[in-house]
Order: C-alpha cells, then structure tokens, then sequence
C-alpha cells in the first residue's frame, strides 16, 4: 500500500481551531489527477494542496476543493507554505514561485518578531462591474431585509482568481442576522456566474481591524470560509476604489476579521502599493498558520 505525508492548517490563526483549514499533501507527484479528487473529498478539508514538484524558489502544484479544482486558494498557500517552512522544504526570507496548472503566482516569505512564518500571496488586483439588479433575491438568499444593505457603497461584481459578489451591509448587527440559504445560493451563483458570495462591513469587533468579513461559498465546495486570502484581497481593492482606505505614503495595509459567527476567528492582512497614479502596483494577502496535524495518508 502507497503511503504519503499529510498536515493539516489552520490559516490566518495563531493558534490551533481558528481560520480556514487546509490540507497539506507535499509528495503528490505520482498520485493521478482522478484520485486526488477523491482524496481531497474524503479529507473534506475546504482545499487541499497537492505538490507535485519544488526548488529552493519554486513550487508545483494544484489546488482542490471538495467538488473542484481551485485556480488559487489564499488560505491554502499560507498553508502550504507555512508547512513546507516547518519541515525544513524551503527557506524563509525570499520570495517563491507557485505553478499552478493554469497561471503561476509569487509568494513573500519571512520571520515576524515572535518567529512565526509569514506567508504573504502577490495577488492580481480584480476587474470590477456594476452587479445585475438582483438585490432583492440576494437579501432572501441571506435572510435579511432590504434595509441591511449599505446605502453609502454600492453592490459589484469583482473578477479576478474568483468571481465574487461584493455586498456592503450596514454593520455588525446585519452581519449577526445573516441566516444563508447555502442550496439556493448555489443555484443562484450558477446562475449569475459568480463563485462566491463576499459580504462585509466597516464595523468591527475587534478595533484594530477595519473590516468584518463573512464569505459564502457552496459554489466551489465550502458553505461559507472562515478565513479567505483572495476574498480579502477583491475586497480590499474594492475599499481602494470607493476611498474607504487610509494610504500612508504610496502604500496601505487593512486587516480584516472573519469567521467569528463560525467559532474560528481568523485576521487576513492585506498590503498594497500604488503607483504615481494611484492605482495598485502591487497587492499582497497573507497572515500566519497553525499546524493541527501531521501524519501518513494510507493509498
């Protein structure tokens, strides 16, 4: 019986049961497309990433959610990353290719003050257009009144790794009222040719934040994430593009909280500059993971 190693993360948390889990496979090569499908289905993990193959600044390797393959996964590269710093794979304090089936992304590596790894994800800043008018089926997909919804910023589509749907509401108290209907959702972003879901507003729990975040998912496999990299990094360019963002400089930094109403807390940090224009030069998501598991995985 063929054996591999698998770990188990939860990103965008210093400590263990909060974020977004991951599962970590780094000696994926030999394992067929097919079963990788299956296997990311029976560990039921919202991504699971497969290394094929990996240098001292590069690393091959797919993405799958339970139902999909993943073109991206934020929360799984801090993961993946983070694990293959833990084992001694790659070295920090440099930057890292990632070759993904269809496209290639760059990663930062490096140490904060305490000697955790910090994994931050170079991200393609989305494409934006102005929603359907289909506001009304949304807020009964989410079980809110039309008054929930914020009047200062408007609904849009953000295309960029996903499709999401962004969806400003009021504050805290609309963002605790939510009651998602995940199946409808499903058939809903099918319909309109989004992926997901991505709503939030400017009130936070925690005052060192500046955007409380639920995503809903079911489209690509995970009802709603507690955690998610590329969500956070569309939401804060949309930020960027309404002025709701302090810039210091030529740059910005936002920190977002997510998955409180799940019971797995979670804070993304998103880092950009801009150029003499004021438009992104570049824009990076990231944080911290915390290994839960490691172990054999059984073929």
């Amino acid at each position: 019986m063929k054996t591999c190693s698998l770990a188990l993360y939860d990103a965008f948390s210093e400590v263990p049961f909060g974020g977004s889990q991951a599962a970590v496979i780094t000696d994926a090569g030999s394992i067929e497309p097919a079963q990788r499908q299956r296997i990311a289905r029976e560990i039921g993990m919202p991504a699971t990433a497969f290394v094929d193959a990996y240098g001292a600044d590069w690393i091959s390797l797919q993405f799958m959610s339970t139902v999909m393959e993943l073109p991206m996964c934020g929360h799984g590269t801090v993961c993946l990353l983070t694990h293959m710093l833990e084992s001694g794979l790659i070295s920090a304090d440099r930057d890292v290719e990632l070759r993904l089936r269809r496209s290639t992304a760059h990663v930062s590596l490096s140490k904060t003050a305490n000697g955790r790894f910090q994994v931050m994800l170079d991200i393609t800043p989305p494409r934006f257009e102005a929603a359907p008018p289909h506001s009304g089926e949304l807020l009964g997909l989410l079980g809110l009144d039309a008054d929930a919804l914020s009047t200062d910023l408007p609904l849009e589509t953000a295309r960029g790794d996903f499709i999401h749907l962004v969806v400003p509401l009021v504050g805290l108290p609309q963002m605790r009222a939510i009651r998602p209907d995940f199946s409808g959702m499903v058939q809903f972003c099918h319909a309109h040719g989004l992926e997901t879901i991505a709503v939030f507003c400017l009130d936070t729990e925690d005052p060192s934040r500046q955007l409380h975040v639920r995503d809903f998912c079911p489209a690509v496999g995970v009802s709603e994430s507690a955690a998610a990299g590329t969500t956070n990094a569309a939401l804060t360019s949309y930020l960027l593009r309404h002025s709701r963002i302090t810039i210091d400089g030529t740059g910005f930094t936002v920190e977002a909280e997510q998955g409180i109403e799940l019971g797995r807390p979670s804070s993304i940090k998103s880092l950009g500059t801009l150029d003499n224009l004021g438009a992104i030069a570049r824009l990076q998501v990231g944080g911290i993971a915390t290994r839960v598991f490691a172990g054999q995985l059984f073929l």
